[in-house]
């Protein structure tokens, strides 16, 4: 074998390596954002807006909405925080499987009670699924 065949299998063999990569990249891709929709997309949780509470100083305002994936689940009730007089995204601080209603007091501008299930906002979260 002489020195051009040589380059040119080595050509191919970085062509190959190449788009294989890159196919790879694509499909960790589709699936990475599969995951992140699947379980940590929450704006697909926000189907009905059915309670919001503004703290009593208006730091800070939740927001529950209840979601209905279908026939073969139940209701559940997702719960944001808004921070009103930062630039923050909402975080989720509340989720209730098998639950319909939010009722939302505020003990003081940073402890809200939500079905009876107190946070300290914006630290603590609440999340019915990790009980189980």
């Amino acid at each position: 074998m002489n020195d051009a065949e040589k380059l040119e299998k080595e050509k191919v063999y970085k062509k190959t390596l190449l788009v294989l990569f890159i196919w790879i990249l694509f499909f960790a891709g589709i699936i990475g954002y599969g995951i992140y929709w699947l379980f940590f997309d929450c704006a697909r949780f926000k189907q009905e807006l059915i309670a919001e509470s503004t703290s009593p100083q208006g730091t800070y305002t939740v927001k529950a909405y209840v979601s209905d994936a279908g026939a073969t689940t139940s209701y559940t009730v997702f719960g944001e925080l808004v921070f009103n007089h930062e630039k923050r995204k909402p975080k989720k601080i509340y989720w209730q499987y098998r639950e319909s209603e939010a009722n939302i007091y505020w003990s003081d501008d940073d402890t809200v009670s939500i079905n009876g299930v107190t946070l300290n906002v914006p630290d603590e979260t609440y999340d019915d699924r990790d009980n189980e």
